[in-house]
């Protein structure tokens, strides 16, 4: 009597697929404590602001308001403030994260090297990280003081530097790039040291000076990091309100009002919710296209 093997039934459940399904689920589980307060308080706001773009919603109480379609988003195309202050927002987010990407690039280089006290510079490098934004904006007002601010003392003069319509964004930009360094630095030198001291030792061999190490080598290895961060930093620095408000509340002239200033009028001093709600979307769209353009180059010169 011969055994005949036999095949198992293609019906038969897959033990692996029974564990990874029940895998998926317990991460799910696992997931759920975090994913719910991001669902409360950043998906719901966003899609309940998306949503009053579409509509007249103005302050009051028991206002009514109604859907008025894309009726907003045509009004902010022909508002000269809207422009002007969309105009300053690209300026003061491309200046300040193409200065902070520079400047954080040449400290976190300085501090992967072995200096003396480098574990102290590192935490000194990241105080402002730490510290309220509206700490940073007044610290700044008084930096800025045309009267017993430390910058006039040091230059001798008495420039009353958030007040003059040429030096105001300048000065805030300034102070944009000092408050955002840091979290720039520790993610490049986080990335610095990840590079493999193999490449460099390889470099080396063949006679290869500190420039081409640093071109051929730190940034074709950092491109991933530099993508990642300087997208985030761009998105902060477009979005930034807190700072600026502090310091001039977009003065003098609207010289420094961004368009999260901006909104913040149409809303809260004026009333216009919808309208606010509509620049905000608008504002995003942009964002996201500009961003979409830059990761498509970014990766297709990878590729």
């Amino acid at each position: 009597m011969t055994a005949v093997a036999t095949r198992p039934s293609r019906t038969s459940p897959n033990p692996r697929r029974k564990v990874r399904s029940r895998q998926g689920r317990e991460t799910l589980l696992l997931m759920l404590p975090a994913l719910v307060p991001v669902l409360l308080f950043s998906v719901g706001p966003l899609l309940y602001g998306i949503g009053l773009a579409f509509t007249d919603a103005r302050a009051g109480r028991n206002a009514v308001y109604e859907f008025v379609g894309p009726q907003n988003f045509v009004d902010l195309l022909s508002d000269a403030d809207f422009w002007s202050s969309f105009r300053i927002g690209l300026i003061w987010a491309v200046s300040v994260t193409g200065l902070q990407f520079l400047l954080s690039l040449g400290l976190a280089i300085l501090l992967n090297q072995n200096l003396r006290f480098r574990g102290l510079a590192r935490v000194l490098a990241v105080v402002p990280w730490a510290m309220p934004p509206v700490v940073i904006g007044l610290m700044w007002r008084l930096v800025y003081h045309p009267d017993a601010g430390i910058l006039n003392s040091m230059l001798g003069t008495d420039i009353d530097w958030l007040a003059d319509f040429s030096l105001a964004l300048p000065a805030v930009i300034v102070m944009g790039v000092w408050s955002g360094m840091p979290q720039t630095t520790v993610v490049l030198l986080a990335g610095l040291q990840g590079v493999p001291k193999e490449l460099y030792e390889a470099v080396e061999v063949d006679g290869a000076g500190t420039w081409r190490r640093f071109w051929n080598i730190t940034l074709p290895q950092l491109r991933p990091v530099i993508v990642a961060i300087t997208s985030l930093d761009f998105v902060w620095n477009i979005n930034q309100f807190s700072l600026v408000y502090v310091l001039t509340q977009g003065g003098p002239g609207g010289q420094t009002r961004l368009p999260m200033l901006f909104a913040y009028e149409q809303a809260f001093r004026y009333g216009f919710f919808g309208y606010a709600a509509a620049l905000g979307v608008a504002t995003m769209i942009v964002v996201l296209a500009v961003l979409g353009v830059y990761l498509w180059r970014q990766m297709r010169e990878a590729s």
